[in-house]
């Protein structure tokens, strides 16, 4: 470890940069960012909400580390944390300028992505919350359906 990466800090920041950690600005559009830019706002933030549940669904060290995040902060954790919020801050300063006008976009990305990142880390535990069952593809659909049904609704009566 300290040969190549000169500690394991440094491992865990390579660890948290090579792409599978977490996800892509790319893998967030939903692989093409040109026509993820094009899509009107309330369609972008929806594919965010489903891109980013599905990617981290499919990413078990990612939960792990989300898990261990939650009970533990280290030199380690803090590093991941730094990945994960500077990706997530490019995507949004991308395609979700900061304003004054309209809904808190960042505010509200961190409530869902709080929500998902929580009931990802969680699935690997129980089977169903507050009625939903984690354990089926239907009970994430019906997750996808409340995060647009939400989105929507904080744009009612908006240009979004």
């Amino acid at each position: 470890i300290y040969r190549y990466f000169g500690g394991l800090p440094e491992l865990i920041v390579a660890f948290g940069r090579d792409g599978n950690f977490w996800p892509s600005i790319k893998e967030l559009a939903g692989g093409d960012v040109e026509a993820y830019s094009r899509l009107p706002m309330t369609e972008q933030l929806s594919q965010l909400s489903r891109n980013f549940m599905n990617a981290i669904r499919t990413r078990p060290i990612t939960q792990e580390i989300l898990a261990w995040e939650m009970v533990e902060r280290n030199e380690l954790t803090a590093e991941l944390e730094t990945i994960r919020e500077n990706t997530m801050m490019n995507f949004f300063d991308m395609f979700f300028p900061s304003t004054d006008a309209g809904p808190d976009i960042a505010a509200m990305g961190a409530i869902i992505g709080a929500g998902v990142s929580y009931l990802v880390s969680r699935s690997r535990q129980i089977s169903i919350y507050n009625g939903v069952n984690l354990d089926t593809e239907s009970g994430w659909r019906r997750l996808e359906q409340a995060m647009d049904t939400m989105i929507r609704g904080l744009f009612a009566g908006t240009a979004g």
